[in-house]
């Protein structure tokens, strides 16, 4: 069983940054692809950025050029800076670990962009 917890959500003005964490539990993290997703009010959740056990990244088109997932294997920890942040990017974002057979999920942390 892998528990994720999220940190680092909040209020933040358009332009401005944040940087998400995700914190995992148990023996192999440094094997599983992790990912950040997000959920608008009325929106299906869909896929921020991932990383793989490599090191290889995909993002959203929406967030290219601005977002960088990054993974930490000696703390169990993935990251997510947001840079450059927009109004459409409120949202509930979630954590996300795959291994082959099973997924995990965080608790979801809320970002707010407003002015």
């Amino acid at each position: 069983q892998v528990q994720l917890v999220e940190s680092g959500g909040g209020l933040v003005q358009p332009g401005g940054s944040l940087r998400l964490s995700c914190a995992a539990s148990g023996s192999f993290f440094s094997i599983m692809t992790m990912g950040w997703f997000r959920q608008a009010p009325g929106q299906q959740r869909q896929l921020v950025a991932a990383i793989i056990s490599g090191g290889s990244t995909n993002y959203a088109d929406s967030v290219k050029g601005r977002f960088t997932i990054s993974r930490d294997n000696a703390k169990n920890t993935v990251y997510l800076q947001m840079n450059s942040l927009k109004l459409e990017d409120t949202a509930v974002y979630y954590c996300n670990a795959a291994q082959v057979g099973s997924v995990y999920w965080g608790q979801g942390t809320q970002v707010t962009v407003s002015s």
